[in-house]
């Protein structure tokens, strides 16, 4: 997440050489691509996180620190 990205409200994830951008709210890949099973991995933390994500991104919005989200076990 960056503090100056731009709406929707969304991730980015690295996996390799691969990047992708994720809807927070609905878990769509606004671009880029990922490995089958690296996806799953992203996708299954997201749901975990949402809450946690979403207000990272206001804080992020208002030029607040943002707040560790745990990763996936």
């Amino acid at each position: 997440m960056f503090y100056r990205d731009h709406n929707p409200p969304h991730f980015h994830a690295t996996c390799g050489d691969h990047e992708i951008a994720v809807s927070i709210r609905d878990g769509e890949v606004l671009w880029g691509t990922f490995p089958r099973r690296a996806l799953a991995h992203v996708m299954e933390w997201r749901e975990a996180h949402v809450t946690e994500l979403e207000q990272d991104w206001e804080r992020a919005r208002a030029k607040q620190p943002l707040l560790p989200v745990e990763p996936l076990e």
